[in-house]
């Protein structure tokens, strides 16, 4: 007994036909008959008698007639369902960003993609470095900040996307914001204040962290605290000069100075990772598109 046989019999239990069935399965009647003949020697008693110009089905045709219907409309479903990925008119995608692009970047995305695939549901989650490239397994695609490590899962590729600068930040009535204005802030200078950093695991704090390492210059943690916003409202509460990313800054009213860091710009590289990517979906490839087109 094989799906075909079954599909084959529920269309003639349907249409009570062979050949009108054979019609609605694109086959010829002998191929149609030669299928009923296999299934009813599987079953040892007969499925259907001849009723005129058309067949009845015998008690045991009815009900095995119940069960190949249900397997027709599944492999239909199933069809229709490829079909609709095919052409990205459903889907599901799970996003995992880390905190900067998920709070700066990823709204921006996730409305373009929409616009172009309203029915793929998208799902999405954040978190620091550290908890997204350790949530790898659960999502389809990653949009990372900083240093993505070596310990992936097998078959993870990552894709190098854009370029982002970490600046320094502080009360615009700051005393270093008032001599430095217009300059870069060099690491000695800020070395010598309190400062704020972002939770460990940030992508923020692991480049800030290594190039005051480089310049040999000691930090005077004020403060650690999660979130970019979180740094943000401390630097206004006067607890210190933080960290960010520049795109973080793009929308501020003008309360807090940026300053890029000397001797030469804090520059790091978001990336995109996509688990699976042997065999990604055709939504993880669209939205891999986008986002690559979008940060050319």
């Amino acid at each position: 007994m094989t799906p075909d046989q079954l599909i084959t019999f529920a269309a003639v239990a349907e249409h009570r036909n062979i050949s009108r069935a054979a019609l609605a399965l694109h086959l010829s009647q002998p191929a149609v008959s030669g299928q009923l003949r296999q299934l009813q020697d599987e079953f040892g008693e007969p499925l259907y008698q001849r009723d005129g110009r058309g067949v009845r089905l015998t008690p045991a045709g009815e009900q095995l007639a119940s069960y190949a219907t249900r397997l027709r409309d599944t492999w239909r479903q199933a069809h229709a369902y490829r079909d609709a990925l095919r052409g990205l008119e459903h889907g599901t995608l799970r996003i995992g960003a880390t905190t900067t692009p998920a709070s700066y970047l990823l709204p921006y995305l996730i409305a373009d993609f929409h616009r172009r695939y309203p029915e793929v549901t998208l799902h999405t989650a954040d978190g620091n470095t550290t908890d997204i490239i350790g949530a790898l397994g659960s999502v389809d695609i990653a949009l990372i900040e900083g240093p993505v490590g070596a310990d992936l899962p097998p078959d993870t590729a990552v894709h190098a996307w854009r370029e982002d600068e970490i600046v320094a930040i502080m009360p615009r009535l700051h005393p270093l914001a008032q001599s430095a204005e217009g300059t870069a802030m060099d690491l000695a200078a800020l070395g010598a204040q309190p400062l704020i950093v972002r939770e460990a695991g940030s992508g923020v704090r692991q480049v800030v962290e290594r190039a005051f390492a480089r310049a040999g210059v000691p930090m005077r943690v004020a403060l650690e605290i999660a979130g970019v916003e979180g740094v943000k409202e401390a630097v206004r509460a006067g607890m210190g000069i933080g960290f960010v990313s520049a795109m973080s800054m793009r929308h501020e009213t003008g309360a807090l100075c940026v300053f890029s860091l000397s001797p030469e710009p804090l520059t790091r590289r978001l990336s995109i990772v996509v688990p699976h990517a042997s065999a990604p979906s055709r939504v993880v490839q669209q939205f891999l598109a986008l986002c690559l087109a979008d940060g050319a």
